[in-house]
């Protein structure tokens, strides 16, 4: 199974070139080379919300140069991202979306009939290289703008290595960019499985449960400790499943199946909202969009393929 093909982000074809990093003047002057454009954590997307790629000579990196070398597509030709942040939105947004995160659309001037949008709006509409593209770069903008200072000495760093590193003139200290470990997993036990809200989601949406790694913690004992302080199950057998990118801000969704040993649930309430168990039968309407407390899940997420599979009897 093609896990590129059902998971957003998963891309497959992407040479992420690291020795190339330490001088990419060479990859800038490539004919064939691209950039993306972020602005504020946005993408800029075309209106069928296809990422939109800029050759070099686009005359908006005069000012707002190439600053992360993603690396290179299958063909050779490098791809390269950016971003705007001085640029300053009129009032013509749209928006669209149930709430969850931002949906509007900034019109950008500069490139005709592009406006940048929350990534997360536009998950199904990239393809996989777009995907794995839209995702690195944005992960990377995350991690210069929390990271602007050396966690040694307390310095100002600058980035280097083609966006892949940031160097300490005071203490000579590299730093380089972190992924934060997330547990996300289908419980089950019998022919039901956990599914959990939290507060503030759009009504009738429910996920797998999910929570970050600990340090010196399994990815199999995170799953255990999340589940029970979240919803007071205990679980046994944890088998790894799949995993996703998630760049909001930076990290790796480590999806898991879990068999539960227990089945009463006691939710925390700083944690969870509410959870629940629900049946192959349940879940099964819940795709259909004809469930009665439950929404489908959102296209791309791992959650959903967790759950597709899970009812299909093709999760492992």
């Amino acid at each position: 199974m093609n896990t590129a093909q059902l998971i957003s982000f998963v891309g497959v074809n992407m040479d992420r070139a690291a020795h190339l990093r330490r001088d990419v003047s060479t990859q800038m002057s490539h004919p064939n080379a691209k950039t993306i454009v972020y602005w504020q954590g946005k993408p800029l997307v075309a209106l069928d919300d296809t990422l939109v790629e800029l050759p070099m000579t686009d005359p908006i990196f005069v000012a707002n140069p190439p600053e992360i070398f993603v690396g290179l597509r299958p063909d050779g030709a490098p791809v390269f991202a950016t971003q705007v942040n001085e640029f300053e939105p009129g009032n013509e947004t749209t928006q669209t979306g149930d709430g969850l995160f931002d949906t509007n659309r900034i019109p950008f001037p500069d490139v005709p009939d592009a406006a940048f949008v929350e990534l997360r709006s536009v998950l199904t509409a990239l393809s996989p290289d777009h995907g794995e593209i839209a995702a690195t770069a944005r992960s990377l903008f995350e991690w210069h703008r929390s990271h602007k200072f050396c966690g040694r000495c307390g310095q100002a760093s600058k980035a280097s290595m083609g966006g892949w590193q940031r160097d300490c003139a005071g203490c000579g200290a590299a730093h380089f960019p972190r992924t934060d470990p997330v547990v996300i997993m289908l419980v089950e036990h019998g022919n039901s499985v956990l599914l959990g809200r939290s507060p503030g989601w759009p009504e009738k949406m429910y996920s797998c449960l999910a929570g970050f790694v600990e340090p010196g913690e399994t990815i199999e004992a995170a799953v255990r400790r999340e589940v029970n302080e979240e919803a007071g199950i205990q679980v046994g057998k944890v088998q790894y499943v799949a995993s996703q990118p998630w760049p909001f801000p930076s990290s790796l969704m480590i999806g898991c199946l879990g068999q539960a040993v227990s089945t009463k649930i006691t939710i925390d309430p700083e944690e969870i909202e509410d959870a629940l168990w629900v049946t192959k039968e349940d879940v099964v309407e819940i795709f259909a969009g004809t469930h009665p407390i439950i929404a489908p899940p959102r296209r791309g997420a791992i959650a959903g393929y967790l759950l597709e599979n899970w009812v299909s009897d093709q999760l492992v």
